[in-house]
């Protein structure tokens, strides 16, 4: 396995693009300017306009280098099926090579930071088929990390793992209360170095960032709600995605990695969570 050289880091904070239709050029320009330096995007029409995340990357004049760019393989079931960015017909390998084609040519760039399988597949050989075919992108250096994202069961993940050449490197899944926020899963992740970004991590916890206790640390450190929020989540080896359309929030998510809050102020947080 060869090591990639000039990797971008992943920055503490990821601007994501889902579901910003024909507005996504102008917020991911907007996301840029106020200083975002990861984007989050898929070749996933139904839900992404990866073209045009392409385009502000382009309009921005940032050096590729400077920027740190995820996109996704989404499998077909993921996918309006008027608007497959890929043959259904072919096999998942091929799937995958097609799909990866038409996100390099919507974002105007010849490699990935990260190439993440949108959903685990079934039966288990038809995820690992798709792997594989993610490994020789890899292998290539078009893509500098794999990862999966909405993988909520722990068995699948470690079955992955196990038999990846490439292991994942970034888990991305929903934060949210139904699944305990991953509390086991994370901790797993955390052992294996395995990076775990959250989405939907403001829209599903009204209810935390409404509780006395974030509202108490909000008051103390003259933050929103939400930058305590995202301090807490980042002080937990989490990277979140903000998908904030509004160009102040913005500017307020990138301050977040400069909050520290104090251990028990993080236990505090903790302890809503898994109460």
């Amino acid at each position: 396995m060869h090591e990639n050289q000039n990797t971008t880091p992943m920055p503490s904070l990821i601007y994501g693009t889902a579901w910003k239709k024909d507005q996504t050029a102008r917020l991911v320009l907007e996301a840029l300017k106020s200083g975002f330096k990861g984007i989050d995007t898929a070749c996933q029409p139904k839900h992404y306009n990866e073209a045009l995340v392409g385009d502000a990357l382009k309009l921005s004049g940032i050096d590729r280098s400077e920027l740190f760019i995820q996109t996704k393989f989404t499998p077909v079931t993921g996918h309006d099926p008027s608007a497959i960015p890929y043959d259904k017909d072919a096999p998942l390998s091929e799937q995958v090579a097609q799909s990866f084609e038409v996100s390099k040519n919507n974002l105007k760039s010849d490699y990935v930071d990260a190439l993440i399988l949108h959903t685990p597949l079934f039966p288990f050989a038809h995820l690992i088929a798709v792997w594989r075919a993610m490994e020789k992108i890899y292998e290539r250096g078009e893509a500098k990390a794999l990862g999966i994202s909405n993988c909520y069961d722990l068995n699948v993940l470690k079955r992955l793992y196990s038999e990846a050449e490439i292991k994942p490197a970034i888990v991305q899944n929903r934060f949210y209360e139904e699944s305990d926020y991953d509390v086991h899963l994370r901790a797993w992740c955390n052992a294996q170095h395995i990076t775990y970004q959250s989405f939907w991590s403001l829209t599903a916890n009204p209810h935390l960032l409404g509780s006395r206790t974030i509202m108490k640390l909000a008051l103390k450190y003259r933050k929103s709600e939400a930058q305590i929020f995202f301090a807490y989540l980042i002080s937990q080896g989490i990277t979140p995605l903000s998908g904030t359309t509004s160009k102040e929030h913005m500017r307020d998510d990138l301050e977040t990695d400069r909050i520290v809050l104090e251990s028990d102020e993080i236990e505090q947080i903790s302890s809503l969570l898994h109460h």
